[in-house]
């Protein structure tokens, strides 16, 4: 459709100025000009109404393209899992602003291609005109592809520039919001505001740059199109005098050579294709990270047997060999910053070892596809964060749990009676719902157990939860393969066995009663309660 738009476009307006010098032509002579006028309006109307289409096309396939390159950069960014080599800010930066960028090449390339066909043709019919109009003209064009040449050569690496700060600024900025609690308990505001900013000068120093660039290409374009003009009408009042060329004529070649400049007006589009070719860069950079390889099982066998091989995580955990049989309760203890967050997203393949092999029931959890883990595996955190447009759905999200599944998990995480107090009871808006901290600790809970997994891992997420209360609601949870980070001695009491973590190492594997003999593991619950 833009195509054939902008052909149309293309046509009429390179016939505009032979039917402008038809109709003066036959109004000077005094004949009848009633078909040169109609096929003016035609060939005008023509014009408009291309230009009007075109403005609304360029804007869908814009936004059609910019929300496909979106949706394949999301695809690539969940599939990367943690192992994402971008962080927040940039991604959101990515896929907010160089996907839109990215996505106009299309109409900025048909715009281009367009003026270029445009010149050539009106230098040709300028030729047929008279082939003195043309060599006149064609005069003009070294300068205008020098003054091309140039612009792209100073812009790229400014527009490039720009794009990454852009990028990194953002990416500072979401690290900093997500931290506001912590920086104003600190005091640190200042040294933060000045971290975030700190990528500022590179900003301005490439926006001048580009700027720059833009401004002294504008005003030579500027002063090359009047020139070109006037050396034309020049060449055109002579053929006047010599009878090769009638006023009509010199009106048609005044608009030829406007449309032969064409490309030359043309060239500030320029700066738009080296911005919307580093939004290609910077998109092509989130496609072109590997993922792992999906796996290509149906539904898993196994009784959920969770194992680590020597798995390592940078800076948060040392080579860790740990097996978790299948069916059994265990507890991770182990001082703040001991690695218990990090073991739990390593067993649930929420992270991928830097070294090493995480498995479930014999299979490595980096092979397994998203939907395999879903339908095997059950994650409670202790700030989770609910999705959805009501209550059952933060609750159902990422299932096909029914509306008795819904209410019979909120029971278990004895969440339901609070749920039903609400204006709406489980259709009540999420946004509308006024959950305390615990509460919506419980709803994550309940999220995790909706769907019966294999596997439940639970990070922290009963911590909210009073003693008794916590008791009665893992009771409730059922025969599967249960994993919680907990700093309760209580807890850990109940667990069939406790890995406990000290520094990113497992000091020990064994039952409460038997570490609680040993005075430093003791001292976790002591301290953690402190």
């Amino acid at each position: 459709m833009l195509v054939v738009v902008g052909l149309v476009a293309v046509g009429a307006s390179l016939l505009l100025p032979g039917a402008l010098a038809g109709a003066t032509d036959a109004v000077i002579s005094g004949r009848g000009a009633a078909k040169q006028v109609a096929w003016l309006v035609v060939v005008g109307g023509a014009e408009i109404v291309a230009d009007v289409v075109g403005g609304v096309v360029v804007v869908r396939v814009t936004s059609g393209a910019g929300a496909w390159l979106r949706r394949r950069m999301i695809d690539r960014l969940l599939a990367q899992r943690t192992k994402t080599p971008f962080a927040e800010g940039d991604a959101v930066s990515r896929m907010a602003g160089d996907a839109v960028g990215a996505g106009s090449i299309v109409p900025v390339v048909v715009q281009l291609v367009s003026a270029a066909v445009i010149s050539v043709g009106a230098i040709v019919l300028l030729a047929v005109l008279d082939w003195r109009l043309a060599l006149v003209f064609l005069g003009s064009i070294p300068v205008a592809l020098l003054l091309a040449r140039s612009h792209l050569k100073n812009t790229a690496d400014d527009v490039l520039t720009y794009q990454r700060v852009s990028g990194e600024l953002a990416a500072r900025l979401l690290d900093a919001n997500a931290g506001l609690a912590t920086i104003a308990a600190s005091g640190t505001a200042d040294q933060e505001a000045e971290r975030v900013l700190k990528p500022l000068p590179r900003l301005s120093l490439a926006g001048r740059g580009m700027w720059r660039t833009q401004a002294k290409m504008v005003w030579r374009a500027a002063l090359l199109l009047p020139a070109v003009e006037l050396a034309a009408l020049t060449a055109a009042g002579f053929g006047v005098l010599a009878h090769r060329l009638t006023v009509g004529d010199v009106l048609a070649a005044l608009g030829y050579v406007a449309l032969g400049m064409g490309i030359v007006t043309q060239i500030p589009l320029l700066t738009t294709v080296s911005r919307t070719r580093s939004c290609a860069q910077r998109v092509a950079e989130v496609l072109d990270v590997p993922t792992p390889e999906r796996g290509k099982l149906g539904l898993l066998p196994g009784n959920g047997t969770l194992t680590l091989h020597n798995a390592t995580v940078q800076g948060a955990l040392h080579p860790t060999t740990l097996t978790i049989p299948g069916g059994t309760f265990t507890a991770i203890v182990g001082k703040s910053g001991s690695g218990k967050s990090t073991v739990v997203s390593l067993l649930g393949g929420l992270t991928t070892p830097d070294a090493g092999e995480a498995h479930l029931d014999g299979r490595d959890l980096t092979t397994l596809r998203p939907e395999e883990l879903r339908a095997v595996m059950g994650y409670g955190f202790a700030r989770p964060h609910l999705l959805g447009t009501t209550v059952a759905d933060a609750v159902g999200y990422g299932s096909w749990a029914g509306d008795t599944a819904v209410r019979t998990a909120c029971r278990t995480a004895r969440i339901h009676d609070v749920i039903t107090r609400l204006p709406h009871g489980y259709h009540t808006p999420l946004a509308e719902t006024p959950l305390s901290g615990g509460e919506a600790a419980r709803v994550g809970l309940a999220r995790a157990i909706v769907h019966h997994p294999r596997v439940l891992l639970l990070d922290d997420a009963t911590a909210s939860l009073d003693t008794v209360t916590e008791q009665s609601a893992l009771a409730d949870v059922g025969a599967r393969t249960l994993v919680a980070v907990t700093h309760r001695a209580t807890l850990a009491s109940r667990a069939d066995t406790v890995v406990w973590l000290d520094d990113g190492h497992v000091r020990a594997v064994a039952p409460h009663a038997q570490l609680c003999q040993d005075p430093r593991y003791r001292a976790v619950f002591t301290e953690e309660a402190g």
